[in-house]
């Protein structure tokens, strides 16, 4: 594989990221996707699919009311890439919230609960 191979799928997604946080921005009017953080965008090497990481400060209920607004715009959100895209096909769209930031907090609560119990 060469260097501008392993290179294209990222400029693809850094692109699809681009045209979906303007489009979050000023056009989506879905209430159930709120207000959402793109984490990260990976464009399989063939460029046929995307997967959109996305965070949000809301409940776990609210994130999959988001996860479901995300899925049903995605018709709309493949046709503001395509115009983006100079390529043949547009990748399909697949979204996931990106539960890292719960993780890390998570492992940091449990630390401190080994942390304190090692002090009593």
């Amino acid at each position: 594989m060469t260097k501008a191979s392993t290179r294209r799928p990222a400029q693809v997604a850094e692109t699809i990221r681009q045209v979906l946080a303007e489009a979050l921005a000023r056009e989506v009017r879905d209430p159930r996707i709120g207000l959402v953080t793109l984490t990260q965008v990976n464009v399989t090497g063939d460029l046929s699919h995307a997967t959109v990481m996305f965070t949000s400060s809301a409940g776990p209920e609210d994130r999959e009311r988001a996860l479901e607004g995300l899925k049903s715009a995605a018709g709309f959100f493949r046709t503001k890439i395509s115009k983006a895209l100079a390529t043949r096909t547009v990748p399909e769209l697949h979204f996931q919230i990106d539960r890292g930031a719960e993780h890390t907090a998570r492992i940091n609560e449990v630390l401190a609960e080994i942390r304190k119990e090692k002090v009593d």
